[in-house]
């Protein structure tokens, strides 16, 4: 009997572990992934948005619920993570040109919009574009432009103007370029007025000449790296995202005076909130979607990233606009009403293989130069 009683007492525990472990039978968990640094998070007196969300629905549905929230620093890191089936995600958060790829190779449910009523919010200029033309795997969450940033005390003026400044041999070492080949590459074919998304060998091969001569001009080749050298003046210009400028802007030294303008010709894209195949719980994911799209985590999250949004409710909120100001509203937001059009002649969109293979065999010939 003693031994019946031990058993089931072994038992017992094991089971209130188990359940421990999975949040308890009465707690929901949902696993969002996303860019580091792409949601306001509660620092510095920001709205917690995870947070904020997790108490939204225990009020509104009666159940306690635990978002684990992880981040990436890439789109690749991401869809490598998933495409090897060791992990689940409920939402994920990829630019556009991966949310093409992942929808090719069924790595994404189409979303229920009956749970995301929220999306009226989303203005038709970023509906039915290209990686999701009839509008079924992805909810746009923020929109950017490719533009150059420079440092006015060491750049004159009448050189800020289109990509001539990053190859401008009167900034030599001042110069700093992506460390990508995509967007390297891109820099070179705006300015030659090449596609992007040619398949061309020839368009890549004229675009790798270009970088070749700009290559003695660059003190470095950046991704993140370039808000600090930006902020402290080490660097006197490059190209980066709209929103980054801002963040930059923020954090520059006393001897820095950041300016910024777009090229004629740049790359805009689309971050879209999506729900992976190997969701858990889609109902609740679409849920925490149409969440993130109503007006308080909407405009917490655009005034915390600097990011412009595709949502009505944050563009068009006279708060937002006065909180960050005229300046930035002009640059965040220039044309919204022309968006698709420009998205569809100048966006990034996948390649196939080969010529992924052949760019990346010029990047590295370009990098051991």
């Amino acid at each position: 009997m003693k031994k019946l009683i031990s058993l089931l007492a072994l038992c017992a525990m094991l089971c209130a572990m188990l359940l421990s472990g999975c949040g308890g039978k009465d707690t929901l968990t949902l696993n969002v992934y996303n860019w580091g640094e792409y949601i306001s998070d509660g620092s510095e007196d920001s709205f917690d948005t995870i947070r904020e969300f997790e108490k939204w629905y225990e009020a509104e549905y009666g159940q306690k619920l635990k978002v684990n929230y992880d981040t990436y620093a890439s789109n690749e890191d991401m869809y490598n993570k998933l495409s090897t089936g060791a992990v689940s995600y409920d939402v994920i958060i990829p630019s556009d040109y991966m949310v093409a790829r992942m929808a090719a190779e069924n790595m994404l449910l189409p979303l229920s919009f009956d749970n995301i009523p929220n999306y009226k919010y989303i203005d038709e200029s970023f509906r039915g574009l290209y990686y999701d033309p009839d509008n079924l795997y992805s909810v746009p969450y923020t929109y950017g432009v490719v533009g150059i940033i420079y440092n006015a005390n060491v750049v004159d003026e009448a050189d800020a103007n289109d990509w001539e400044l990053l190859w401008n041999e009167k900034y030599a070492g001042n110069i700093v370029q992506f460390n990508n080949p995509r967007d390297a590459f891109a820099t070179a074919q705006y300015k030659l007025g090449l596609d992007v998304n040619d398949t061309d060998h020839a368009n890549w091969d004229a675009a790798l000449a270009e970088l070749k001569t700009q290559a003695p001009l660059v003190k470095s080749y950046v991704m993140d790296e370039i808000y600090n050298m930006m902020e402290s003046g080490e660097a006197a210009a490059g190209a980066y995202y709209a929103g980054d400028y801002f963040t930059m802007l923020d954090a520059q030294s006393d001897s820095v005076d950041l300016r910024f303008y777009y090229p004629e010709r740049t790359n805009y894209f689309v971050d879209a909130m999506c729900i992976p195949s190997s969701c858990q719980h889609k109902e609740l994911a679409e849920i925490f979607i149409n969440y993130m799209l109503s007006e308080e985590p909407a405009i917490a999250n655009a005034e915390y990233i600097y990011y412009a949004s595709p949502n009505a409710l944050v563009y068009e909120n006279a708060d937002y606009a006065e909180e960050l100001g005229e300046e930035a509203m002009e640059i965040l937001y220039p044309g919204i009403e022309n968006f698709s059009e420009l998205y569809n002649e100048f966006a990034f969109r996948n390649l196939d293989t080969a010529t992924l293979d052949y760019v990346n065999t010029l990047w590295e010939e370009l990098k051991i130069a």
